[in-house]
């Protein structure tokens, strides 16, 4: 299934939260190149590369999913201090494809690493002799067919070739549009903000729109930062800023092979050296990092496959952040809550069931419930002036919160979700086709 700029401006998806998109201009010491290796029965950009032409710090978090890709593998095995390049191709996921799709990646490693290192002489007046472990790859679409490695061989030099040292908006969407696989929308977002007294940009591109429920981070998404920070420091920010961002959607309660969340930094912004990430200076960078990683995750959400509606679920008054995150997911992926949602009922009754058959423990005598806020349950037992009317009218909005108190101690979780239309059977029925 074949998603091009045409789909993308035609698009008649009911949910337009998400359709603004942020001006994303220059990161210096990141070029961006995209391009069609024909990988789709459709002409459209299959292929993008991101080359830091003076390496980039790193760090990423990959999917926990027992089988995964080889291209997660690949990433796992390279222990560079810094990165060069990482491509990204749609259609083929590279999963379940064994010693042919990891020696692929090989192949596609040294033959880039090779023209990258002639480019490096051709521009630089310091060039660098760029190594095959320099590179690292993100691949999405479709898990057990053969890698396509000489379609994706036969473009590289072109990829290099229209490689742009400067970026701007139409640059990064055609990134954002060229790493989609069912997505209907790019999903792009940025923040800026200091480091000591160095302005700092934070810019992001990710897709994924199915086989979204998250085990670290999911689908694709790449952070991009001028600022200098280290391999170690870079880790600890995204691992502590996926918690409420990446690991707080699902689409489908499905987890990809292939998730792997990744941040680089061109060390370009020249900002004081950081050294802990309790460090004060390092206090905005971290506050936006979020912002940028929450606003791509909710755009995964929004364009979810089929989705109609965006749902925010809350749950507070938890023992736990753990049991209030396990009550939350219990809700975003039930069937019964997504399919009557989708169908503008207000059966608060499938929220009760997916609330009880969670396991955490509730104060059923004081459990409490709202759709935004309309209060539907209130000390264990429905309201006494509920009125359904009203919380019918209100589900059929686009955007639907859902609100528990469980009244067992002090601490909350907010899961982001959407519904299941009928349109989420037809895309995944005829994904392949």
């Amino acid at each position: 299934m074949g998603i091009n700029l045409t789909n993308f401006l035609t698009s008649k998806s009911k949910n337009t939260r998400m359709m603004d998109f942020q001006d994303l201009d220059h990161i210096d010491g990141l070029s961006i190149s995209a391009l069609s290796a024909d990988l789709y029965k459709t002409k459209r950009d299959d292929l993008v590369m991101f080359y830091f032409r003076d390496g980039a710090n790193h760090a990423s978090v990959y999917t926990q999913s027992k089988i995964i890709s080889e291209n997660i593998k690949w990433n796992i095995n390279q222990k560079s201090k810094k990165i060069y390049s990482l491509i990204v191709n749609t259609r083929n996921a590279n999963a379940f494809t064994g010693k042919q799709g990891y020696e692929s990646l090989a192949k596609i490693a040294d033959l880039t690493s090779e023209q990258l290192s002639k480019k490096q002489v051709e521009d630089e007046d310091y060039p660098k002799k760029i190594t095959s472990k320099e590179i690292i790859f993100g691949c999405t679409g479709t898990i057990g067919e053969t890698f396509p490695c000489e379609k994706i061989i036969d473009q590289i030099p072109n990829l290099i070739k229209k490689i742009n040292y400067t970026q701007n908006k139409f640059l990064w969407m055609k990134a954002a549009l060229g790493i989609m696989t069912t997505d209907t929308k790019p999903k792009l977002a940025m923040e800026q903000c200091k480091i000591g007294d160095k302005e700092v940009k934070i810019y992001g591109v990710a897709k994924g729109s199915g086989m979204i429920f998250p085990n670290m981070g999911t689908t694709l998404a790449y952070i991009f930062t001028d600022a200098n920070l280290s391999n170690d420091i870079l880790s600890k920010l995204l691992k502590k800023n996926i918690t409420n961002t990446f690991n707080a959607i699902s689409c489908d309660g499905d987890t990809s092979t292939n998730d792997m969340v990744s941040i680089f930094a061109t060390n370009k912004a020249n900002n004081l050296n950081i050294k802990s990430i309790n460090d004060i200076k390092l206090k905005k960078f971290d506050k936006a990092l979020n912002n940028v990683l929450l606003n791509l995750a909710k755009r995964v959400v929004s364009d979810g496959e089929g989705a109609s509606k965006f749902v925010t679920i809350n749950i507070n008054k938890s023992k736990s952040e753990q049991d209030a995150k396990t009550i939350a997911f219990s809700i975003a992926n039930s069937a019964l809550v997504k399919t009557a949602i989708a169908g503008e009922d207000p059966n608060w009754g499938r929220i009760v069931m997916a609330i009880g058959k969670a396991g955490p423990k509730i104060n059923l005598n004081k459990l409490g419930l709202k759709f935004g806020n309309y209060q539907i349950i209130q000390d264990g037992k429905l309201y006494k002036n509920y009125d359904e009317k009203l919380v019918a009218e209100y589900m059929k909005g686009e955007n639907i919160d859902i609100n528990v108190d469980l009244f067992t101690g002090p601490k909350s979780f907010t899961a982001f979700t959407m519904d299941f239309t009928k349109n989420y059977i037809e895309i995944n029925a005829d994904y392949r086709s």
